[in-house]
Parts: structure tokens; C-alpha cells; sequence
């Protein structure tokens, strides 16, 4: 998956675990003081993440610091390797 590839997955389940829509969000988005995510959030947003890219997250691997921005989860998740591609992972 691109970079871009990859925000648009994290847009999409912030969409999910947040039940709107959320197109305001870019790279810089701050996912705690703009969406307002908390800790049940934020595992639902690591599960539906990995359901939409294949990149499994374990929880206790990831620092609170790589859910600052939209941004800086997409370079956490690129980081964890080659996602699969939504055609891949049907």
C-alpha cells in the first residue's frame, strides 16, 4: 500500500469507530484533541486497521505518541511492513 493508500484507510476507520464521516481529516489531524478519540477508540480504530490494510498492531508495541496525527499513525503503520491492498486482502 502508498502512504496515501494508507491515510485513506485510517480516514475510513475513524469514519467507522467514530460513526461519521470524517473528510476534514488530513495528515495533520489531531486524532485525541480534534476527533476526540479515548482508549476504546483507539483499539477499535488498531482492529479496524488491520482488518483494512493486513498489518497486524500489537497494542503494546505502539507508543501514544504514533496516534499524535493521522500522520504519524501512517508512518507508524508503514513501518510495520507491507500492507496487503484491499484486493489482496478479499
Amino acid at each position: 500500500m502508498t502512504r496515501e493508500e494508507i491515510t485513506a484507510a485510517i480516514t475510513d476507520a475513524l469514519g467507522t469507530v467514530l460513526e461519521r464521516e470524517v473528510p476534514e481529516a488530513t495528515e495533520e489531524t489531531r486524532l485525541f484533541d480534534e476527533l476526540h478519540l479515548d482508549s476504546t477508540s483507539v483499539l477499535e480504530l488498531l482492529m479496524a486497521l488491520e482488518d483494512a490494510t493486513g498489518i497486524e498492531v500489537d497494542p503494546e508495541d505502539i507508543d501514544m505518541d504514533d496516534f499524535a496525527t493521522v500522520g504519524t499513525l501512517a508512518s507508524y503503520l508503514e513501518s510495520r511492513g507491507p500492507a496487503r491492498s484491499a484486493a489482496e486482502h478479499a
